[in-house]
């Protein structure tokens, strides 16, 4: 079994690390602090190829495999969270639901200038009452003469605040419901016929509402959403009563990125972990000569690199298999996880240094939290993956 990058991979890795280190790195407190939208990185991020990376040339992408676009979430990630998330909603859940599910004319009108940097898109998924249970969708599309009015409320909408177009899930039949993998979840009847539209953020009746400040992943532009539009039947994404599938496939990427920005957040916090432990002194010698100290050091970097490991593999499977539900699944648990505890670890040994605020390891202290959660939290990941193996006629 061959688990070395090639040398395609290694050479976008080491030209994304210069952008990050040069580019994103010295401006992630200031976004911190200010809660500002970084959208002149997010263009510049473009540039160099951060957008678009696993969308076919010809539509004006990289064609990049999505091991390559997993180093490079994890790269941003370990100088800023808040721009890898931001990536990671452009390039897995509107870039690649595009290339996956669009039509010619609407990747051509999309795909082409979101690679380009030229526009953002947001993800319009989650509800009040539609978050793990997301089949649980009350925003609702009545078909009309001309297409479709759509009517509802969107939350925690991520990029929304620049977004020049979002995919829009809404109730266009009323059925059963499904669980968050697609099965079965109750008999209580409520909307899950769901249908995706791409939706341009300046259509008219469209509210944007500011959301409250987050504890982490500060100026990620999320706001809240409130429709009350009329869109045309071109601006269907996919097949009609279709798109939770869609949305759980496009959540299957998500994933796979969130594990590796994740992963960046980690490693950053045992990097700062690592360089105090080197230079802070008490009883005459580096902290770093404590075996207490060792230890939190060897189990960050134990299970940073294991996670590593089931983020790759998730990767390899979403190239090369249809679906990467189990994958993706493992890799997002155990990434964030780890890289939780490498952040609480990295907050203990930089005792009141890390602890204060503005400092870097309080920082990621607080954005780390956030891969727990968005894009399906823990627990949902959990009944993912036991779905998965009590399944498996091997146990």
């Amino acid at each position: 079994m061959d688990i070395d990058l090639n040398a395609e991979q290694l050479e976008f890795r080491e030209s994304i690390e210069r952008f990050a280190r040069e580019t994103v790195a010295p401006q992630a407190g200031r976004i911190d602090a200010s809660g500002e939208f970084p959208l002149e990185l997010l263009r510049a991020a473009a540039s160099v190829g951060l957008v678009g990376v696993t969308v076919a040339p010809a539509w004006g992408g990289a064609g990049r495999d999505y091991v390559s676009y997993a180093l490079a979430i994890e790269t941003v990630a370990r100088a800023s969270a808040t721009v890898a998330a931001s990536l990671v909603v452009t390039n897995s859940l509107v870039a690649d639901v595009i290339a996956h599910a669009g039509t010619d004319r609407q990747k051509d009108q999309w795909l082409r200038p979101l690679a380009a940097g030229e526009a953002l898109g947001a993800f319009a998924l989650s509800e009040p009452d539609a978050g793990t249970d997301a089949a649980n969708q009350q925003t609702t599309a009545v078909g009309t003469a001309a297409g479709y009015r759509i009517t509802g409320r969107k939350v925690w909408v991520a990029n929304a605040e620049a977004a020049r177009v979002a995919i829009v899930f809404a109730a266009t039949t009323s059925t059963g419901s499904a669980s968050p993998t697609g099965s079965p979840a109750s008999r209580k009847s409520r909307p899950s016929g769901i249908t995706a539209f791409l939706v341009p953020m300046d259509t008219s009746g469209i509210m944007r509402r500011a959301r409250d400040e987050s504890l982490g992943v500060r100026g990620l532009g999320c706001m809240d959403l409130e429709f009350d539009i009329e869109v045309g039947a071109d601006q269907v994404l996919g097949p009609i009563d279709q798109g939770f599938r869609l949305a759980m496939w496009a959540l299957e990427g998500g994933r796979v990125a969130i594990a590796a920005q994740a992963l960046g957040i980690g490693e950053a916090a045992l990097g700062e972990a690592l360089a105090h432990a080197k230079t802070r002194e008490q009883f005459g010698q580096p902290i770093a000569n404590f075996q207490a100290i060792q230890w939190m050091l060897a189990d960050s970097a134990t299970e940073l690199a294991a996670a590593r490991l089931l983020t790759w593999k998730a990767a390899d499977a979403k190239d090369r298999q249809e679906r990467a539900v189990f994958e993706a699944s493992m890799a997002k648990l155990a990434a964030s996880e780890a890289a939780h505890r490498a952040a609480d670890r990295a907050m203990q040994v930089l005792a009141s240094a890390g602890y204060r605020r503005g400092s870097v390891v309080e920082r990621l202290f607080r954005d780390v939290r956030a891969t727990e959660i968005y894009q399906g939290t823990s627990e949902a990941q959990r009944m993912i993956i036991a779905e998965t193996v009590l399944g498996d006629s091997r146990i």
